[in-house]
């Protein structure tokens, strides 16, 4: 089962985009960082979109990017509109927030893309699938209560709310993810994965362009000053490599959105390693319990896979 495979990747690769976003933003400006990171991922694919429309990138290659119109194009840019407004979110609530809360948080994603995709996609979970949802949702419930000791609460956090304003956004991209890949039969727009990838981060760069201009550069030398950190390269690295196996795992026949939106939140095992030994994050006995309960979620889901 290949789609599962590169959800797991995804997944080890995403933890590490975690981790160097994490690094970028202690005590840095938001919006150029983010700026940064859509610059740079733009730039690893220009050059597919440039070869495959010169003929250079054969049409059976893996790299080969689709020319579309305004007819697609639209539904790329909507994408980005999304994508851009969940990381905003969240790019906010990780500078502020432990990075061993915040992972277990983006862990819970994917009940909400799991609704959706019973709702909308007809998607059917088994038994050691819903156990699997089931068990992530007292993980998040348990990670509430394990907050509170560092002060935190999830009721009137800000950051919080951040946090959780993306993940909302974070699910409906994730359907709508499923919505492009699909073909035309199946109720889709049948989209290029390498097309939609690319492009929507070159929409993004310059949508965070105008907001650097008309948001940030007006009042930067009242807020966080700016300063680069290779980490920001990275974080655009790790991204695109993670997208790229979840946009492959997601155009494959089979492929169910709700368990590959469940199977890449396990970044959170990364992240979490990471703020243990690199950050020196605290209350991490009781957190650890929480991040074993979204181990043991993924185990279920992916067991309830081969069933």
């Amino acid at each position: 089962m290949l789609w599962l495979v590169l959800a797991f990747l995804s997944a080890f690769l995403l933890g590490f985009y975690d981790v160097f976003k994490k690094k970028s933003l202690k005590a840095n400006a938001v919006i150029p960082v983010l700026l940064l990171n859509t610059l740079f991922s733009s730039l690893i694919f220009l050059p597919f979109i440039i070869l495959s429309a010169q003929g250079h990138i054969s049409e059976d290659s893996l790299f080969y990017t689709h020319q579309y119109g305004w007819a697609e194009h639209k539904y790329i840019l909507l994408k980005s509109v999304i994508v851009l407004s969940s990381w905003l979110f969240a790019y906010f609530g990780l500078k502020h927030l432990p990075i061993t809360i915040v992972g277990p948080i983006n862990a819970t994603r994917p009940v909400m893309v799991l609704i959706g995709a019973l709702t909308f996609f007809s998607e059917r979970l088994n038994l050691w699938q819903w156990i699997g949802v089931i068990i992530a949702m007292i993980g998040l419930y348990m990670l509430s209560r394990s907050s509170k000791k560092e002060g935190i609460d999830f009721k009137h956090n800000k950051w919080i709310i951040f946090v959780v304003l993306a993940n909302v956004l974070g699910a409906i991209s994730g359907l709508y993810d499923k919505f492009l890949m699909a073909s035309p039969a199946n109720g889709g727009v049948g989209l290029d994965k390498l097309a939609v990838q690319s492009w929507y981060n070159i929409y993004q760069f310059f949508m965070m362009l105008t907001m650097l201009f008309l948001l940030w550069w007006p009042t930067h030398k009242k807020t966080t000053p700016f300063r680069w950190d290779w980490c920001i390269i990275l974080i655009s690295i790790f991204l695109s490599a993670a997208d790229f196996a979840y946009f492959y795992a997601l155009g494959l026949d089979g492929a169910m959105i709700s368990i590959v939106s469940m199977v890449r939140r396990g970044s959170v095992i990364v992240s979490f390693l990471f703020g243990a030994m690199v950050f020196h994050e605290k209350n991490l006995k009781s957190k650890l319990l929480d991040l074993l309960l979204v181990l043991l979620s993924m185990f279920f889901l992916f067991i309830g896979s081969h069933s």
